[in-house]
């Protein structure tokens, strides 16, 4: 093999290493209590575990109060890592779901019943 095929062998196959660590799911989790909203008291109260996985562009999303139904979510982050979406609760209410997912923020928050200002942790 010559050089010049040698060099370009390695070189696609750098590419090739570098697109599949890009290529690479992250998870992300946060559990915590919630924040009053006009009108509310108990969301103090209110445990929401939050669990998000991040593959390109793609967010996918599970969030569960304890000792109520799970929801899911999923939405496209934008050129700034950003996101807006909405989550159905059942008996046709829904939760406005936003957040930021970059190198410098990792964070969902949760508006409906109450607010849930979930700053993610990698898994």
């Amino acid at each position: 093999m010559t050089k010049m095929g040698t060099a370009a062998l390695g070189a696609v196959g750098t590419l090739a290493l570098v697109a599949a660590a890009q290529a690479a799911p992250v998870t992300y989790s946060w559990t915590g209590k919630g924040i009053n909203v006009q009108g509310a008291s108990k969301c103090p109260t209110y445990e929401m575990t939050v669990d998000v996985q991040v593959d390109g562009t793609d967010v996918k999303g599970e969030f569960q109060q304890k000792g109520r139904d799970r929801r899911h979510f999923e939405a496209k982050l934008d050129g700034k890592g950003m996101f807006k979406t909405k989550a159905q609760l059942g008996g046709g209410s829904t939760m406005d779901v936003s957040g930021t997912i970059n190198d410098k923020e990792t964070r969902v928050l949760l508006d409906g019943y109450c607010k849930f200002d979930a700053k993610l942790m990698k898994k």
